[in-house]
């Protein structure tokens, strides 16, 4: 079911009024897909060879706005709101990176996608492994960006709570500006707006930021990644104090992978997708042509 009664693909008339898009800006068309774990919505753009693109937590496709459009020239490129997230059907405690990638197959399934590109955020890349993993021939290329790795020490250490993005409820409304103020640090200076699609998206109905967090931490990775056989890009961002770490820790991991490059973008935060698109969609796209080479 699509939600603006435009094929995919197709360009909207439209002019956008989103930060950062031009009026030539194309609109990716909106909807939601039936699964067996109910509704998942998405967004997608362009035509040709698929890319699912798979967000943070507690983030949705529009972790994507600035980012999709660049890569939708002679792809099909759809981002989706992962299951428990955005629109998409709630997921249930305790969430687990299974589950949320099973809940990316359903979409793919719905669309009749049998193969993509997958580029998973964050949260996101953890997912991205696991589809990897499970299902080698349906995912030929591979993009982690600001993956986490995390195996025993990271288990334990967010064994009692992820440590970021927890804020009890309050009637006077402080936990919007605890939320804000968790993630602020780690945002790049000058760019309130990125933290007001960041607290749009942790309130969305049935979201739990704190939950999503907790399944990365439930992630048993190292039993997983060697599992990958696709060729694999890793994105790291200079100035993300919790991932930037773990950009060699996850390339050790690839053992199975074709072949594995990295790429790390200077000035880079934990907004990437959206700080950095041009640079993050310039690495993308010249992975996947010498991919395809």
């Amino acid at each position: 079911m699509r939600l603006d009664g435009v094929r995919a693909g197709e360009w909207s008339h439209v002019t956008s009024v989103h930060p950062g898009r031009t009026p030539m800006t194309p609109v990716p068309t909106r909807g939601y897909a039936d699964t067996p774990y109910g509704q998942m919505h998405y967004a997608e753009l362009g035509a040709g060879p698929a890319v699912l693109l798979l967000h943070q937590t507690p983030r949705s496709y529009d972790e994507f706005r600035e980012v999709q459009p660049l890569l939708a020239a002679g792809r099909r490129v759809i981002a989706m709101d992962m299951y428990g997230f955005g629109l998409s059907a709630p997921l249930p405690r305790p969430q687990t990176v299974e589950a949320m990638a099973a809940g990316a197959y359903a979409l793919l399934d719905a669309l009749g996608v049998d193969q993509a590109v997958v580029l998973g955020h964050h949260t996101g890349g953890a997912v991205a492994i696991e589809m990897a993993a499970a299902v080698p021939a349906r995912v030929p290329a591979l993009i982690l960006s600001s993956p986490p790795w995390t195996g025993p020490e990271f288990r334990e250490s967010h064994a009692n709570g992820p440590g970021v993005d927890e804020a009890e409820t309050a009637a006077d409304g402080r936990h919007l500006t605890t939320l804000w103020e968790l993630r602020r640090p780690y945002y790049p200076a000058g760019r309130p707006d990125l933290l007001d699609r960041f607290i749009r998206d942790a309130l969305a109905p049935g979201v739990d930021p704190a939950e999503g967090h907790l399944a990365c931490a439930r992630y048993v990775m190292e039993e997983r990644i060697g599992r990958i056989e696709a060729p694999t890009l890793i994105i790291g961002a200079s100035a993300d104090p919790f991932a930037r770490p773990d950009v060699e820790r996850v390339q050790a991991g690839l053992t199975g992978a074709a072949r594995v490059e990295v790429a790390i973008v200077e000035g880079g935060t934990i907004p990437l997708m959206e700080q950095k698109a041009t640079e993050v969609a310039a690495l993308v796209t010249a992975f996947l042509e010498g991919t395809t080479a």
